[in-house]
């Protein structure tokens, strides 16, 4: 069944008449199951943790909406905490983490491979998903990029300029790799076991790699996805990894090949006939409507989405947006996209 997957076809080249489809944030806030389902499970990191919950919120879109990709329900914080980070989430003001900013803070972190016990649940939820879904749609798994898992454990919380990150790597860039480095190796040990679990794609979340310019960017934004994505392929030759490097720019051109990607996940900034002409030559691209759209709806939504499919046509493209689904869209503009989509 698995060469029959829209989404897996599209990884591997292909350039199908309709692209798949997936939403960033797709089981998310917006729905009101999910809404139930997180009042059950308590807060954020219990829904995280509870794989039947997890398990059931990542399906929840696939139901109403029938999707080809689901993405397992998780956080990108959830490796901090299991190396030992504190996380906890503020309502309304999102998370709060314990930082890390000395050399002595950054050698207390546990060791890569000490994270399976607190991520065990993670991997439950994927055996579980990989039982329930239909068997056209496939199940990503993902983590966030060293760079911007980083910059929360750094500053301990999100911040508009990643300000404190930068800071460090420019005031004491042994304890930043030191950092870095650490992530880098939990999120390697993370994924394999996600794969192992039954994740069929991987998607890296590089949310603030656009902060990093010139040299950085390629020592902290490529060098730590090509040493993931190399590590993932070394057991797993055939596993499909998309690279979302946002906001990245003129930094997108040559960032998949250079990184081992096999997809390339376009933000809202990026102009598709520029990513027709240089990046689709490299492979799959995947993006990139705003999602600000599926608040307004209307007659923009459509014109978009359909814009959006017609530019990328001419490759293998799968369609999503350009960041994640905001809490306050209309579900039912969602409907309104698959239609102008598939027709």
């Amino acid at each position: 069944m698995a060469e029959q997957k829209k989404l897996l076809r599209a990884l591997s080249g292909e350039t199908l008449d309709t692209p798949p489809v997936w939403m960033m944030r797709q089981a998310g806030r917006y729905l009101p199951e999910y809404k139930a389902t997180r009042a059950e499970a308590g807060d954020f990191l219990s829904l995280c943790y509870n794989s039947d919950l997890a398990a059931e919120v990542t399906l929840q879109p696939i139901r109403r909406y029938g999707f080809d990709a689901a993405i397992m329900f998780a956080d990108i914080l959830l490796v901090p905490q299991a190396l030992g980070a504190d996380v906890w989430f503020v309502t309304g003001e999102g998370p709060r983490l314990s930082t890390i900013t000395t050399a002595d803070q950054a050698a207390a972190l546990k060791p890569a491979d000490a994270i399976h016990d607190k991520l065990a649940p993670i991997y439950e939820t994927l055996r579980i998903l990989r039982r329930e879904l239909p068997a056209q749609t496939t199940l990503i798994g993902f983590a966030g990029a060293p760079w911007t898992v980083a910059t929360y454990m750094i500053a301990g919380r999100g911040t508009p300029d990643q300000g404190p990150a930068h800071a460090l790597k420019d005031t004491d860039r042994a304890t930043f790799e030191a950092v870095l480095d650490r992530i880098t190796e939990a999120t390697i040990q993370y994924l394999l076991m996600q794969i192992e679990a039954g994740a069929e794609v991987i998607k890296l979340f590089d949310s603030w790699a656009g902060s990093l310019k010139g040299d950085d960017f390629n020592k902290y934004a490529l060098a730590p996805a090509r040493k993931i994505i190399a590590a993932l392929k070394a057991k797993h030759p055939t596993i499909p990894v998309i690279a979302f490097p946002r906001e990245a720019g003129p930094a997108y051109e040559g960032f998949a090949k250079a990184v081992g990607a096999d997809c390339l996940a376009l933000d809202t900034k990026v102009d598709l006939e520029w990513a027709a002409e240089v990046l689709q030559k490299d492979g799959c691209v995947q993006g990139n409507l705003d999602p600000k759209l599926l608040v307004e709806g209307g007659d923009r939504l459509i014109s978009e989405t359909k814009r959006i499919v017609k530019a990328l046509s001419n490759g293998p493209h799968i369609f999503n947006l350009g960041h994640g689904i905001t809490p306050d869209a209309d579900p039912e503009n969602v409907h309104v996209m698959l239609e102008a989509i598939r027709g």
